[in-house]
């Protein structure tokens, strides 16, 4: 009790400490007003006959008012500083807050305090490290060197951090006020970067893909004006030739319209209910025809009557059409597809896991994790056929219906490609 007593009353002492402080300052600011107003109200009293108590009573009054109503302006600073000072907050406290990497140094470019983020993305960063001898890159250099220099204004670089992964930074910097310090920001651009890459590639590769067809279509177009003007056999080859061009870049585009949807369409409705196995049936009675001209026996190995899982029939007739495609395709003539539905693991994790197995080259080992990505082809027999973009359909699909596709090959044993769903 002693104890709580005399802290409250050091308390109590520092407030009054406080306020007399604050008093004075005032007082002291506004002595220019108070002498102004106190002149005026003697020389009014004596002009007027009034009496002096009066006077004196008004300069009472104009101090009273400079102690205690805030000047302009103060009222926010006494309110926000000692929050602040009672807060403990620091320069460490307040960089550790924000969440991209922070640096901060003196005009000599040396480390004087960094956030978490920084000392997790750029290693050896101790205080009193010179940053020109961590961040070596010209960009960099050049930027560090305009620290250094007395009316440095702020200033902004591209970074490149290899180790341990790359990453690319967009570095501001800028001067701390009048106090010499400098404080550098590393804006994360990676994602940014890799988002632009993709969209160069797809343009890229997209415009390869329509380019190639277009060319042998006009050169055929040219060759028919001229020496194969009058030969109807060469005539009748080039227009079939032309005839599959045109059926190709038509799948291109029919395959680049269905990613498009895929994407603006990021949901499935998880109220609708198909029955895989139904699915699956009808995709193999449509693709028979494709099965006989490629001399490929489609078998089923069905270990279920019904697969009930949500999603789409027309985005799952799509996927196990694109695999089937693929092993009459790319299946040894005179083998056979296998089609097989099974379920595994049990509520809530039960799924069901259809797999279509072809019997032809294989695909090699290094191959295997690319085979999604948009226009990636394996060269099978000297020949690369379809559009690249079946399997790229298939995952997207796959994924807005929460399954995924796997796949195990080998080589000059074939492949098997296995849908992953989660049961309904």
């Amino acid at each position: 009790m002693r104890a709580e007593g005399a802290a409250g009353l050091s308390e109590e002492a520092a407030g009054k400490e406080t306020l007399v402080a604050r008093a004075r300052s005032r007082l002291w600011r506004g002595r220019w007003i108070l002498g102004a107003a106190s002149l005026a109200l003697l020389a009014t009293s004596a002009m007027t006959g009034g009496p002096v108590f009066a006077a004196l009573a008004g300069m009472l009054f104009v101090t009273a008012v400079t102690v205690f109503l805030p000047a302009g302006g103060e009222s926010g600073r006494t309110a926000e500083g000692p929050a602040l000072r009672t807060a403990g907050f620091s320069t460490a406290d307040l960089i550790g807050a924000v969440r991209d990497p922070v640096i901060v140094v003196d005009q000599q470019t040396s480390v004087v305090e960094t956030n978490a983020a920084a000392r997790s993305a750029f290693l050896l960063l101790e205080p009193g490290t010179l940053l020109s001898l961590r961040f070596r890159s010209p960009e960099m250099q050049r930027l560090l060197q305009h620290l250094s220099e007395a009316g440095f204004e702020g200033g902004e670089a591209e970074y490149l951090e290899r180790v341990p992964i790359e990453r690319l930074y967009r570095v501001f910097a800028s001067p701390a006020g009048s106090s010499g310090l400098r404080v550098l920001v590393f804006r994360d651009r990676s994602e940014t970067r890799r988002i632009e890459r993709m969209r160069a590639d797809f343009v890229a590769n997209a415009s390869h893909e329509m380019r190639t067809p277009l060319a042998s279509i006009a050169g055929f177009i040219e060759t028919l004006r001229g020496s194969a003007r009058n030969d109807p056999a060469a005539r009748d080859s080039f227009l079939q030739i032309m005839q599959n061009q045109t059926d190709r870049m038509a799948r291109l585009i029919d395959d680049l319209l269905s990613l498009s949807r895929l994407e603006m369409k990021p949901l499935i409705d998880p109220d609708s209910r198909v029955d895989l196995v139904a699915v699956v049936n009808d995709v193999i009675g449509a693709l028979a025809p494709l099965a006989l001209d490629c001399e490929v026996a489609v078998t089923r190995e069905f270990a279920l009557d019904q697969a009930p899982v949500a999603g789409s029939r027309d985005e799952l007739f799509q996927v196990f059409e694109n695999l089937l495609q693929n092993a009459c395709k790319y299946g040894r003539s005179g083998a056979s597809a296998v089609v097989s539905i099974a379920e595994a693991g049990s509520a809530p994790s039960r799924e069901f896991q259809v797999t279509v197995t072809d019997f032809g080259p294989g695909i090699a080992e290094e191959h295997i994790p690319r085979l999604t990505e948009r226009f990636y082809r394996v060269d099978t027999n000297g020949s690369q056929k379809g559009t690249g973009l079946g399997l790229s359909i298939v995952k997207h699909i796959l994924t807005r219906h929460n399954g995924y596709l796997s796949i195990v090959s080998e080589l000059g044993k074939g492949s098997a490609f296995t849908v992953h769903l989660p049961a309904a």
